[in-house]
């Protein structure tokens, strides 16, 4: 019997309810004591096509599917058309022979087949094709004989607001299905779940759900944006926060007007966050340059999907980086952060907006489709010690005693906003004080804010806004090689239970960034079962860039494979660009998927052997 491990898919068509029930499905094994890792996909249609939800089922941490599948609901034929191959020998198939013919499809050797009458169990509850998912969650909960009142408060819980009757009918919809299957087929599939009493309680939840969190807790107070799959549910998560934690939540006519609406916000003193996808920051990088020339603190959130143009909008890519590093004309400083796992969107989300007010410049955290829309079983976020630093801003005390100092006033005796400094940081002042009066010009200019092309001045200011990231990089912890053992596999926190090494203590150097971070985890997890050491440099600021560290790691390492989805090696490119080393060995994937456990670790199998 297979206890506790388990890939379960939901497949039908736009309507069905997929992600909903792959929804409930994890939320089910996540209250049991279980860990979930969920992965929605769908086309970009407007309405139809076919929609499935991967979820993946374990008694420890999971960030990542595997290549197969264990059990297949199947909502309709396209399901089994498209998923009956994937499925493992000694797993199953759910379906309703009413609808999906038997004699249409054959199975694979070793894939068990089971019939359940789901319309016809959903219409005795009263409610038709509506509850259909209902009855597939309850028979798949009932095939690996989990207890179906979990099933059942969630749907209560659900369900309440709209009335008794909804919550008894999807109950007893959910019960159906359960009963049928522990009646025609108890014992019959070599699989179970079984919950876990007494640990503590996760958080399921998805990568966009974890940065809004971030946000918040950075007291953030305005979002901007306009909708961008797959960067949409920021939104949607900001406006339901808006009321408890006083945000204003501006759904904008387009990009351009997000962005400048942020940028606005930030010169007041307000933190502001807008989000989007590449098609959508292609359009605000004009006024990403005029934050970097003001000097304005922004966050902007980057969820890549593949393009160019429309490309794949519901697909996974990690193809934005050197767009994202050198968007918008001219040279300014930025900071780029890509976080690897929901731990660190939460985190670098919240650090986001301390560099972008201490630096006074644009921030961009940059994610994907994948950990953006994925849901994962989390434990809650440890906030203690988090501070919101705000940098040089000036209180009115402060501003009064620099004022009070002719070298801090212009000619004019207005307020010095863009003062020459050692670190490049020039103290700022907020609308609206007195003494603070200032120009904040678009064109190149001098100490005061004052429009002025000579060239002693334009050196003097392009190398003023370059020293805040030669301040920066000193804040900013380098990445360090890590090695993650079996024994400790899923273990609190989860992706970050690992163990600092050298590169002589590893046969292999992984290098990751983003998304791929939990693929590579488990990849070095199951070579490490084999007796193979592997390290992992996942790289989290792109900018600046720890050249020194980074470098050493990789000089000093026996073999080094670059890990990414895109046709490009962007990191690997970046990484030669700055340190020098050249990443010969690189697995890339841009089929608009990700990488799977499995996948990964055949590919790497496959170069360890050459």
């Amino acid at each position: 019997m297979n206890t506790n491990d388990l890939t379960w898919m939901i497949g039908g068509e736009a309507g069905m309810g997929i992600q909903s029930a792959g929804n409930f499905f994890a939320i089910s094994a996540n209250r049991g004591g279980l860990y979930a890792f969920g992965n929605p996909e769908y086309p970009s249609l407007i309405r139809g096509g076919h929609n499935s939800d991967c979820i993946r089922i374990s008694e420890k941490h999971v960030g990542v599917h595997k290549e197969k599948l264990d059990l297949l609901l199947a909502m309709n034929k396209e399901t089994v058309d498209l998923h009956l191959n994937e499925i493992i020998p000694g797993g199953g198939l759910i379906y309703d022979a009413d609808i999906i013919k038997p004699e249409t499809f054959k199975a694979p050797e070793g894939v068990k087949l089971f019939h359940v009458p789901l319309k016809k169990l959903a219409a005795e509850q009263g409610k038709g094709d509506i509850t259909r998912n209902t009855v597939g969650i309850g028979a798949s909960l009932g095939l690996v004989n989990y207890d179906i009142e979990i099933f059942a408060q969630i749907l209560r819980d659900e369900f309440a607001r709209k009335g008794e009757e909804i919550v008894n009918n999807n109950i007893a919809a959910a019960k159906a299905g359960y009963d049928y299957v522990q009646q025609n087929y108890k014992g019959q599939f070599d699989y179970e779940l079984k919950k876990i009493d007494g640990r503590p309680k996760k958080m399921l939840l998805t990568g966009n759900d974890a940065t809004c969190l971030g946000a918040v807790k950075a007291g953030c107070k305005l979002v901007a944006e306009y909708p961008m799959t797959p960067s949409s549910s920021i939104l949607h998560t900001m406006a339901a926060y808006a009321k408890d934690f006083n945000i204003i939540v501006k759904h904008t006519e387009d990009e351009i007007a997000a962005i400048n609406m942020a940028i606005g916000a930030g010169w007041a003193g307000v933190r502001a966050l807008t989000g989007t996808s590449g098609g959508g920051y292609s359009l605000m990088v004009e006024a990403l340059g005029m934050a970097g020339m003001c000097e304005i603190p922004l966050v902007v959130v980057e969820v890549q999907r593949p393009g160019p143009s429309t490309g794949l909008p519901t697909r996974t890519e990690q193809a934005d980086l050197q767009f994202i590093l050198h968007s918008s004309q001219g040279e300014f400083p930025r900071i780029v952060i890509v976080p690897g796992d929901y731990n660190e969107c939460f985190y670098l989300t919240h650090q986001a907006f301390n560099l972008a007010e201490k630096y006074q410049l644009p921030v961009i955290v940059v994610t994907d489709k994948h950990i953006a829309e994925s849901i994962q079983t989390v434990a809650p976020f440890d906030a203690t010690g988090l501070k919101i630093e705000r940098g040089k801003l000036l209180s009115q005390a402060e501003l009064d005693k620099l004022m009070a100092d002719k070298n801090w006033q212009s000619p004019d005796g207005n307020f010095l906003r863009y003062k020459l400094t050692d670190d490049g940081i020039s103290p700022r002042t907020l609308p609206g004080m007195k003494g603070g009066m200032h120009r904040s010009s678009t064109d190149e200019h001098d100490e005061s804010g004052d429009l002025t092309e000579t060239e002693e001045n334009r050196i003097k200011m392009v190398d003023k806004r370059a020293r805040k990231l030669e301040s920066a990089i000193k804040e900013l912890p380098a990445p360090k090689l890590m090695t993650y053992s079996a024994e400790t596999a899923g273990t609190n926190p989860g992706p970050n239970a690992g163990k600092e090494v050298t590169p002589d203590q590893v046969d292999l150097t992984l290098v990751t960034w983003g998304s791929t971070k939990e693929a590579a985890i488990e990849v070095i997890q199951d070579l490490a079962k084999e007796g193979i050491k592997v390290g992992l440099l996942n790289v989290v600021y792109m900018l600046p860039f720890h050249t020194k560290e980074i470098g050493e790691i990789l000089a000093k390492s026996k073999h080094v494979i670059g890990i990414e989805q895109n046709s490009e090696a962007q990191l690997c490119a970046l990484i030669r660009e700055k340190t020098g080393f050249l990443i010969n060995d690189k697995l890339l994937k841009y089929s608009g998927r990700q990488f799977t456990a499995h996948e990964l670790l055949d590919k790497v199998k496959a170069l360890l052997k050459k």
